[in-house]
């Protein structure tokens, strides 16, 4: 059985934290450059989770005496190479795509709250009137729709926008 310790175990652990955190500190700053933008975009639940995993790999290797630097990066590459993997199915199949992320939801349109999305994506009528102020819009007289974008953001159309088209892949619309 390991030996507990309270307040101070010695220089070791404490020098083998600061030299192998910063080099998979490093290495995982270039690995996510490498793999470019999309790793670090908004996220979907794919990229949640791949957000997790990778912070979850990095906190046991700076804390966890028997983990390898080389094991975790071994983790850290199969992580980002799933998330590129995902992407760029996802890219090429929309069935892929459906699968894997939400689509947008109507919360909002021309005056009326849609009261069974609201529900479904748990909003209340108080997180949009908030939205609308966080646009610096007026009032509801000043927007056409409000929508859940597929990562979990909000998207305030106004209402003297003439160009519609980026809505007409939603339910409800006419």
């Amino acid at each position: 059985m390991d030996k507990i310790i309270f307040f101070f175990g010695g220089f070791y652990p404490i020098i083998r934290i600061v030299v192998v955190g910063t080099l998979a500190y490093l290495s995982l700053l270039i690995l996510l450059r490498v793999s470019g933008q999309r790793t670090l975009t908004r996220m979907h639940a794919f990229d949640f989770v791949i957000t997790i995993a990778i912070g979850s790999t990095f906190g046991r290797l700076m804390t966890a005496k028997g983990v390898s630097l080389a094991e975790s990066l071994t983790a850290f590459l199969v992580l980002i190479a799933l998330q590129s993997i995902f992407s760029w199915i996802m890219v090429r199949s929309s069935k892929f795509a459906y699968w894997v992320t939400a689509t947008p939801s109507l919360l909002y349109f021309r005056g009326q709250f849609l009261r069974k999305a609201m529900k479904k994506h748990r909003v209340t009528q108080d997180e949009l009137l908030s939205v609308i102020r966080q646009n610096k819009m007026g009032s509801l007289q000043d927007v056409e729709a409000i929508v859940l974008e597929s990562a979990g953001t909000f998207a305030v159309i106004q209402k003297d926008s003439s160009d519609y088209s980026a809505m007409s892949n939603l339910p409800g619309i006419h």
